[in-house]
């Protein structure tokens, strides 16, 4: 199978782009909720959501799987599905189809013998209302919705009685509007009998395999993005509080918190010798040294990802795109010294490559073996090498900074012309 499990950090490589698995588990409790985002490309509410959960909860009882970005290529291009809608792969689908090794795989996750519930986040056009009452509110919208394609499941599943369910959550939810227009309600679409298109959809397949499964539909219309995760993350709580299963997070479940949380987009890491925040990063870097071929980026997101283009590569974070990196290709480095120092406000700190330090003043870079250091943004013509030099944050030519802020510079290592790696100094 083409998922990864992941507990802390994520994998991405440009040759293998399917989704990825977050497990969460606890004790005692056996029951194991599924949440998936990132179906269609264009509601971050869903992936944005899936990721915070993934990265700010910790579970003490019962289980959390999380798939935060099950349709990546399609959140990156901010498409609904770059081959098709992924929603409507899941009755009969050809194997030649762009979509088939993803829709079987997370076919696979949804009918493992522990998965006991699933939500699929969306964002959905409008506000549902029974009635019509204008283009946004009426009984052809989404949002706003807990969805379910029928009442009931038969069999010895547990929590099968979705209807109830669904309500339970939705008379919660409904005491934590934001605004008064902002209510839910349960939209049952009877898809075996009323909805042909819905048969092919992601949650009545996991029904007809006798998984009770629900969609969590935020609306598009919702002033922000920070509005559409807070809906539906407390929608997600109530469904553990149903399933006992425990929860921490590490922050308040407000808007504030929430709007904090999504704009930090948290670090890269490449082949292990670079690192950058990408909080405040600028939106293009020049001279990145990166191998040849065969590149590899760690994510601190869980919806991190990476897209090469004409010899770039573009960076996101979810539909976001935060940075490119125009690159420029050196030799891999062998047998070079490893062990850096640098001296920051007269104390000395050792690091290893892909590190950061911060400084008040200025810096030196003590000699290392076989290394030659090249700091970008400082010209010194009388030395090759620019090791044991003393730099302050006056002799640094600002328009080279990693951020917009103009406090954070390369520092790069070569062996001869072959690139060993970097560190990152922050002045404060």
């Amino acid at each position: 199978m083409r998922f990864f499990i992941l507990f802390f950090t994520l994998f991405i490589s440009l040759q293998a782009m399917d989704f990825n698995l977050i497990k969460k588990n606890g004790s005692e409790n056996n029951n194991t909720l599924l949440v998936i985002g990132g179906i269609h490309g264009n509601e971050p509410g869903g992936y944005f959501s899936a990721e915070v959960l993934a990265a700010h909860y910790k579970i003490k009882s019962g289980n959390l799987w999380v798939v935060p970005n099950l349709n990546a290529k399609s959140i990156q291009a901010d498409q609904r599905g770059i081959f098709g809608d992924m929603n409507r792969k899941f009755a009969n689908l050809d194997p030649n189809d762009p979509d088939f090794n993803i829709v079987t795989d997370i076919k696979k996750l949804i009918t493992d013998k522990n998965v006991s519930l699933i939500l699929n986040l969306h964002d959905g056009h409008g506000f549902y209302r029974d009635k019509d009452q204008g283009t946004i509110f009426n009984p052809h919208a989404w949002g706003q919705t807990c969805v379910i394609d029928q009442c009931n499941l038969t069999g010895s599943a547990a929590f099968t009685d979705m209807d109830n369910i669904a309500n339970k959550v939705k008379l919660k939810l409904n005491e934590k509007l934001i605004e008064d227009h902002h209510i839910f309600n349960v939209r049952n679409t009877n898809t075996k009998f009323d909805d042909e298109e819905m048969k092919h959809s992601l949650t009545y397949f996991a029904i007809t395999h006798n998984k009770p499964a629900f969609a969590l539909e935020t609306s598009k219309h919702l002033s922000t993005l920070a509005q559409k995760v807070y809906y539906q993350l407390n929608a997600i709580e109530m469904f553990m509080d149903i399933m006992n299963i425990t929860y921490e997070r590490d922050f308040n479940l407000n808007q504030q918190e929430i709007e904090k949380i999504i704009s930090d987009e948290g670090n890269i890491t490449i082949n292990n010798n670079i690192s950058f925040n990408l909080s405040n990063i600028k939106k293009s870097l020049s001279f990145i040294p990166l191998q040849s071929s065969a590149n590899e980026f760690t994510f601190s997101s869980h919806i991190g990802s990476v897209k090469a283009q004409n010899g770039s590569f573009e960076v996101y974070i979810g539909n976001k795109k935060v940075t490119t990196l125009h690159t420029e290709q050196l030799g891999k480095c062998l047998d070079s010294d490893t062990n850096i120092s640098i001296i920051a406000d007269k104390e000395v700190k050792k690091l290893n490559f892909a590190s950061n330090v911060s400084v008040n003043n200025d810096f030196i870079v003590q000699k290392s073996k076989n290394l030659r250091v090249n700091i970008i943004g400082f010209t010194d013509k009388t030395h090759k090498d620019e090791s044991n030099l003393l730099i302050d944050y006056r002799s640094l030519d600002k328009s080279y900074s990693i951020d917009n802020d103009k406090k954070s510079y390369r520092v790069e290592f070569y062996n001869q012309n072959a690139f060993c790696g970097m560190v990152v100094v922050n002045f404060r």
